[in-house]
């Protein structure tokens, strides 16, 4: 049976490829139509030191992986999944991520060094 695309939507974590290169990791913080027909206006947070913020205008395969150009050059946002059972980052909380396993991971303290 074949694997059921899942859109990208608010909150969600992309790759961000320029010219067939990852680059950069970003949060997807909004998308609102816009003034064209068929194009969204798509809020970034760019996950960089310091975090930026871009708009970009965009059709919606574009959003959800299909390539597209910026200035000639070529662009591609690919979801990205968290490594706990296939999960996006966000979805689901952390009882259900403990529902699979036999016991919870450790939380470790950082201790100052003098």
């Amino acid at each position: 049976m074949p694997k059921k695309k899942v859109l990208n939507k608010v909150g969600d974590l992309v790759l961000v490829h320029y010219e067939d290169q990852p680059v950069v990791y970003a949060r997807i913080e909004a998308i609102e139509p816009d003034i064209k027909k068929d194009w969204l206006r798509v809020s970034l947070m760019i996950l960089t030191i310091p975090l930026q913020t871009v708009t970009w205008i965009l059709r919606e395969e574009y959003i959800n992986g299909e390539g597209f150009t910026m200035g000639g050059k070529l662009m591609k946002l690919e979801r990205v999944e968290s490594a706990v059972s296939g999960q996006t980052p966000g979805e689901g909380g952390s009882a259900s991520r403990l529902k699979g396993q036999e016991k919870p991971s450790k939380v470790l303290a950082f201790k100052k060094q003098h």
